[in-house]
């Protein structure tokens, strides 16, 4: 015999399924209409990050000013990164 939790908790899930189902058609109704999803992408130039690099700032004032996270930074300026450098090898070394 259920008891009433697992009655209220089986309306809970059913309950959910369904709004997983009108979010699902309203992004599936988004995209047939051409719209595009998620955030924007952000335009940012390499050349400058590295001008502000070479200019003795941190990547953590450099993304305050730029307005974007580190992590942004790290991905549109790659070859700036020592960390990277040292991780990926690209860094050139002493014989």
């Amino acid at each position: 015999m259920p008891s009433q939790f697992h009655v209220i908790a089986a309306m809970a899930q059913f309950e959910r399924s369904l709004i997983q189902e009108r979010v699902k058609g309203g992004l599936r109704h988004a995209r047939a209409k051409g719209k595009r999803l998620g955030r924007p992408p952000k335009d940012l130039d390499s050349e400058a990050i590295v001008a502000l690099r070479s200019q003795g700032l941190g990547w953590r004032a450099i993304a305050q000013q730029l307005g974007v996270g580190v992590g942004t930074l790290y991905r549109v300026a790659p070859g700036c990164s020592k960390t990277q450098q040292k991780v990926f090898g690209t860094r050139e070394r002493a014989l």
